[in-house]
């Protein structure tokens, strides 16, 4: 077993060094292999192609801080652009290359980019004229390009999905990125050199992003690239590729386990570790994935502001449903009030002592460590206080056992005549009902009560179900404020790039 660069002493201060040492370490080995081509890149070919693209960019006209735009799908164009702009001493602001042209022209007017690496098959009619569009490729040979930017400089803007407002661009620098390695580094059983991983997220995703590409490349694991997620063609890949790794997120899970224990057995049979983000799994799943493989699902919590890990049930070793686990090594983590003091934020004690058994009051989730990131862009405004603390916008508790159970995000609070409905509680209620696939839970603007309590079904194929049952079902088992006034069946729920329900577009 092979350790990761930055566990074996020397220092590495410049996100792009990682492929620089890896090219050195393991030049022969193969980088990426993308499943829907077929090509492969070793770690020496990657380590060119980025040299190749950096001195294109500097040669355009690029300058230490400039930003540009990667709209890239997940492929092993993605990882040589990544390495090339910060090679260039430029920043890389990722952005979903099917982003709709309104929400695509914002953040351009946002970030304000110089170029854009996109391949020619993507539309860039929509471009403004000062934008100048380059492909994923530069032409190799040449003198190696690393204008060594590092430590506090900004590596990223990864924009926020934007689940509970517009889109804000974090501002994540080299020593956050790095230092969020580090911790993962540190909890037994991830990522490895021998490993061959799994990568279907969006690599524009910060999720995608650092434990995928960026750890993948700190330990010489393989990269196995699929640019979309189809459940069936996923497993047949897993065992063609000998997957040993799956970065994943629920969604991704859940339609796993509706393939069948057999089909599933067979795909993962190579799988020695899952890990799920971006939001809850449900317990079931969690079990039809161990009846067939044999395997837990470890789940983990964090943001794009935190470079993303923040807790995972690998640090206790063991899965919990309904758990996100205990915070990596170097992340300190406390429940707060709104104003920062750790006084918790109070619950209805029905809400602690039969819903979340958790033993303490829920609070705002506060963290502090290295792997925080530098404000927002442009100007670095509302990042950690002058402690080194972040207080996100999440309501969660910590269990008898010190584990972290997530309620629900601060902004998705539904306020009925003065009492605090978080939606979490009333669709885990909701999911318990037979033929329901999927729910969502928002407030909506109520004369009487101020908000009311509306909740949007998705039936499972073939299934038939009313207004009362859902009704009936929550009446069952909450408290009568939390039952929902409206009910309405949709065909599916909007969903951010990872999987995370976009609960503002449902209001």
């Amino acid at each position: 077993m092979t350790k990761g660069l930055q566990q074996e002493g020397g220092r590495v201060e410049g996100v792009a060094q990682l492929l620089t040492e890896a090219a050195a370490r393991w030049a022969d080995e193969t980088a990426i292999t993308e499943t829907g081509t077929g090509a492969t890149l070793t770690w020496r070919e990657l380590d060119e192609a980025a040299h190749a693209q950096a001195r294109r960019l500097v040669e355009a006209g690029v300058e230490p801080g400039d930003r540009v735009v990667l709209r890239l799908p997940t492929s092993a164009d993605f990882a040589v652009a990544l390495y090339g702009v910060l090679r260039a001493g430029a920043i890389a602001v990722p952005l979903s290359p099917q982003a709709p042209a309104p929400e695509l022209e914002q953040l351009l007017t946002h970030c304000d980019p110089r170029f854009v690496i996109q391949r020619g098959d993507v539309d860039d009619t929509e471009l403004p004229e000062v934008l100048t569009a380059l492909s994923p490729r530069g032409e190799l040979g040449g003198d190696p390009v690393d204008l060594g930017r590092a430590g506090e400089d900004i590596a990223v803007i990864s924009y926020t999905s934007g689940t509970t407002g517009p889109p804000r661009g974090v501002l994540l620098s080299h020593r956050a990125l790095l230092a969020n390695l580090e911790q993962l580094s540190r909890v037994e059983g991830v990522l490895v050199h021998e490993d061959r991983v799994l990568v279907t997220i969006p690599l524009f995703h910060v999720y995608g992003l650092g434990p995928g590409l960026l750890q993948a490349t700190s330990v010489g694991a393989t990269l196995v690239l699929s640019e979309r997620f189809e459940p069936a063609k996923t497993l047949d890949d897993c065992a063609e590729h000998r997957v040993t790794s799956i970065a994943g997120v629920p969604t991704m899970y859940t339609e796993f386990a509706d393939l069948g224990a057999e089909e599933l057995a067979r795909g993962l049979a190579t799988v020695r570790m899952l890990t799920s983000g971006a939001a809850p799994l449900h317990p079931r799943v969690l079990a039809a994935i161990r009846e067939a493989t044999g395997h837990d699902v470890y789940e983990g919590y964090g943001l794009t502001e935190c470079a993303p890990v923040v807790t995972s049930t690998l640090v206790t070793g063991y899965p919990k449903p309904g758990s996100v686990g205990r915070p990596l090594p170097g992340i300190e983590l406390r429940l707060v009030d709104s104003d920062g003091t750790e006084e918790g934020v109070p619950l209805d004690p029905d809400d602690v002592a039969d819903v979340f058994e958790s033993g303490g009051d829920t609070g705002l989730v506060s963290i502090r460590g290295a792997n925080l990131f530098s404000g927002y862009w442009p100007d670095g405004a509302h990042g950690p206080d002058a402690e080194g603390w972040f207080r996100t916008g999440d309501v969660g508790y910590l269990d008898l056992d010190g584990d972290l159970h997530l309620v629900d995000r601060a902004n998705d609070l539904i306020i009925v005549n003065g009492f605090n409905v978080y939606p979490h509680e009333v669709e885990d209620v909701i999911s318990r009902l037979p033929g329901v696939a999927e729910v969502a839970v928002v407030g909506v603007v109520d004369e009487r009560s101020g908000e009311a309590v509306k909740a949007v079904v998705v039936p499972a194929e073939g299934a038939a179900l009313s207004e009362q049952q859902v009704s009936d079902q929550c009446a069952a088992n909450l408290a009568g404020y939390k039952v929902p006034h409206l009910v309405e069946f949709v065909e599916n729920l909007p969903h951010s790039a990872t999987g995370k329900l976009r609960r503002l577009k449902l209001r």
